[in-house]
């Protein structure tokens, strides 16, 4: 079996997909992309595509390495996120071909489903105490919100009363059951994040996600001081080798690897072992289309440490097309007690429409993240 072809999907909302075809007609699709960025991956799969065609696709290990090792410069969100669709098609068409799930290839599963949690507000939060109550009352156990607009390095109290309101507001909604993760979403400083882990302990969240941004991980060892809430971060970490430092320290409880950003299912399987063997748990980062999640799903059923994936429908980015609208079976990501189960079919479990994915990739889309700026005209942290 060769690989034959390569062709990118840029689709609404804000998605890449990839479909990777071969001489025996199995076919298998992938989702490289970065969000705002999304034609940037196109080309880097366009470039990596002189390294797969002709080629076994069975050899993903291999591909792999080439494609990582063989450039020279390696690394980054663009070429690690191309190589993260590239490995998910890859993974696809050798499920296709054993008929098998991917989880069967990477071991076998050690769960049969998974907790899910769902997102309330947006990027400027507001009213996320009903909007709270509606998503668990229609089924989850868990959410997930951003806790913080702007932020400067130093701020006032009235900005740190706000995110204290706003997630008392969500505790008082959905009780004390309710799982609760607080996203700083890289929008807070260091002396900032130190008061903030304190003021919103009492309210007890599932975790707080990105207190920092990661290149300033090294600040964790004294956020870590204030809280005894989980710290979770990880999304804007792109390989094993960036989550080695991270794991070593030992600040960090839980990992948020994007199996779109981070190397696919490949690296995403490896940087789950080497986080389960430091005590820390695994909830992959996941707020993109169809393709991602079945990916994140194949490795949770394989990774002691998994015990939450995030899901993105609903979320407040998918304007015009939402998560299941790009998959013939939509029962696969049925939703049940806050969990899903994790998708038996061939390969990454889900059948692609390709006719609904090739009509609206002739409507595109140039999904850009807002640029915020701070009261004296500087730019703030999105």
């Amino acid at each position: 079996m060769k690989i034959t072809s390569l062709e990118c999907f840029i689709v609404p909302p804000r998605w890449c997909f990839l479909k990777i075809e071969t001489d025996e007609g199995i076919v298998g699709w992938g989702e490289p992309v970065v969000e705002g960025k999304a034609n940037t991956v196109k080309e880097a799969v366009n470039e990596m595509a002189d390294f797969l065609i002709g080629k076994d696709p069975l050899r993903i290990e291999d591909h792999w390495n080439v494609l990582y090792r063989a450039g020279f410069y390696r690394g980054g969100p663009i070429l690690m996120s191309a190589i993260a669709g590239i490995d998910q098609a890859l993974w696809d068409i050798k499920g296709k071909y054993y008929n098998a799930p991917v989880y069967q290839l990477l071991g076998g599963a050690c769960r049969d489903s998974i907790r899910v949690y769902s997102w309330i507000g947006g990027d400027r939060p507001s009213d996320v105490g009903k909007a709270a109550k509606d998503i668990v009352d229609a089924g989850f156990t868990a959410v997930k919100m951003n806790g913080t607009e702007e932020m400067q390095y130093i701020d006032s109290y009235d900005k740190v009363d706000e995110v204290v309101a706003r997630i008392a507001a969500v505790r008082e909604a959905v009780g004390n059951s309710v799982g609760i993760g607080i996203d700083f979403h890289g929008r807070v400083h260091k002396p900032m994040a130190k008061i903030l882990v304190k003021e919103l302990e009492p309210y007890r969240p599932m975790f707080i996600e990105e207190p920092v941004l990661p290149e300033n991980n090294e600040a964790l060892k004294e956020i870590a001081k204030h809280t005894s809430t989980p710290i979770a971060t990880g999304e804007r970490m792109f390989s094993r080798w960036d989550f080695k430092s991270l794991l070593a320290d030992g600040y960090v409880d839980v990992i948020q690897p994007d199996l779109s950003h981070a190397g696919g299912i490949t690296e995403c399987k490896k940087i789950a072992s080497m986080a389960e063997a430091y005590d820390v748990a695994l909830a992959p980062h996941c707020p993109l289309g169809p393709i991602a999640l079945a990916s994140c799903l194949q490795v949770d059923a394989t990774a002691h440490n998994a015990f939450i994936q995030e899901q993105s429908l609903g979320i407040h980015y998918n304007e015009g097309s939402d998560l299941l609208d790009y998959i013939t079976d939509q029962s696969v990501f049925q939703y049940k007690d806050g969990h899903v189960q994790i998708p038996q079919g061939p390969g990454l479990g889900i059948t692609i429409n390709e006719e609904k994915v090739r009509k609206m990739a002739d409507e595109g889309h140039r999904w850009r993240n807002p640029v915020w700026r701070h009261r004296d005209g500087s730019v703030a942290e999105w």
